[in-house]
């Protein structure tokens, strides 16, 4: 995701005004929601940022030499992004990101749009996005790389979506969208209080090839939070807030369905439903911060007029999946930021592969909240060589192990 959330939410650490620095506040916003911003008027500016994320990976037997145990050795630049958000007036807002890929590669990468999205926005019961946006799904999805509690959150995580199954956007039906995003509207809004959120899209999906009567994909995501409201600008989401955002308790549901959208010609149509929670608990005199976070998957294939093969197009994920994972923020700081200690668990079973699963531990280093982060991860599992991607019957792997160090900053 890594949308400028700083901005959309209304509250800059830093404006700066014709020549001059100053600060203010323009509503509710977590600390570590931050960003310049050039003013024009009253009710126009223009706000820019950047984010990135980099990582090595050692991962055992991945060099291809199960043999001898051989480790891999991987630097990558995972993320590379800029952040554009404006104002034009009142009602109506605007927002482009951009992004890489291959950020790491002989060519160097290249930069893409991710995100454009024209935004009307009237009250806090309905708001309309029109543009290349994030598709409604599960919270990890809404997260994002940058918002969300873990470093590896998808490439050790639960199958995608079909929006997530690339990172171009193509019309011959090898594509339904990119990064999570598609192009179409999403309607979103809350009620009682902001307690229940909800947001309604409409998409392109599969485009071309199998879906060949054009039918579009709908998207919807439904979230009550029990306790404190999570405050995030439009319909996104956060996989932790530090302790920041109060005492939560959300449980949040999404669909998406898609006729003829499970990716070749006869499969027939996708069907992806998924239920999320997040607690998040800063204990009583200042003694840290729990935080779970838990989502179940269940992603159904309506056969067409032949076998369906996950070998062709995608190779979209039919079956059920978990993903929980609990961390504690130990309070008081040591050197510039605090230590979190946390154990995440995925468990992935298909209908026509393997089950395949990882066990995750790390440590995060807090530094600035989202903005200013280190993780050092170890994982272990079939996963790790079986992936989140391929679900043909003939998918095989090992268990093994695998080491990463993160680096994730933004502004």
């Amino acid at each position: 995701m890594s949308t400028i959330k700083q901005v959309s939410s209304g509250r800059f650490a830093r404006v700066l005004c014709v020549a001059a620095l100053s600060t203010r506040s323009l509503g509710y916003a977590s600390d570590s929601f931050a960003g310049a911003t050039f003013k024009i008027d009253d009710t126009k500016w223009i706000s820019l940022g950047a984010g990135i994320r980099s990582s090595f990976t050692a991962q055992e037997a991945a060099a291809g030499n199960a043999e001898t145990q051989k480790w891999s050795n991987n630097f990558n630049l995972d993320n590379a992004r800029l952040y554009v958000n404006g104002q034009v007036h009142k009602y109506i807002k605007f927002e482009l990101n951009t992004e890489c890929f291959p950020c790491t590669g002989s060519n160097g990468g290249h930069m893409f749009v991710l995100d454009a999205i024209s935004k009307f926005e009237i009250t806090p019961y309905f708001n309309v996005w029109l543009g290349r946006q994030l598709v409604p799904a599960e919270r990890r999805e809404l997260n994002g790389p940058f918002y969300s509690a873990t470093y590896s959150i998808f490439s050790g995580g639960t199958p995608f979506e079909p929006s997530d199954y690339n990172v171009r956007t193509y019309n011959n039906g090898s594509s339904a969208g990119a990064i999570g995003r598609d192009d179409g509207v999403n309607i979103w809004g809350s009620v009682l209080d902001g307690h229940l959120q909800y947001v309604a899209g409409f998409f392109r999906g599969l485009a071309g090839g199998a879906n060949r009567d054009n039918n579009i994909l709908y998207a919807q995501r439904v979230s009550y939070n029990i306790l404190d409201v999570e405050k995030n600008p439009g319909y996104y989401t956060s996989g932790t807030y530090y302790g920041k955002g109060g005492n939560i308790l959300t449980v949040g549901v999404s669909n998406q369905y898609q006729e003829d959208g499970a990716g070749v010609l006869g499969n027939g149509s996708f069907r992806g439903t998924a239920v999320d929670v997040l607690y998040e608990k800063p204990l009583a005199n200042n003694m840290g911060v729990i935080t779970v976070n838990g989502e179940y998957k269940n992603y159904g294939i309506s056969k067409g007029s032949v076998a369906y093969d996950q070998s062709k197009g995608f190779g979209m994920f039919e079956g059920d999946a978990y993903d929980a994972s609990g961390m504690y923020l130990i309070p008081g700081k040591v050197g510039i930021g605090q230590f979190q200690p946390y154990v995440r668990y995925v468990n992935i079973m298909p209908v026509n592969s393997t089950n395949r699963n990882i066990y995750e531990g790390g440590l995060n280093y807090i530094i600035d909240g989202h903005n200013a982060r280190v993780s050092l991860i170890y994982q272990y599992g079939d996963g790790l060589t079986k992936g989140n991607l391929n679900f043909g019957s003939d998918v095989a792997g090992t268990s093994s192990h695998a080491l990463t160090l993160g680096f994730q900053m933004q502004i």
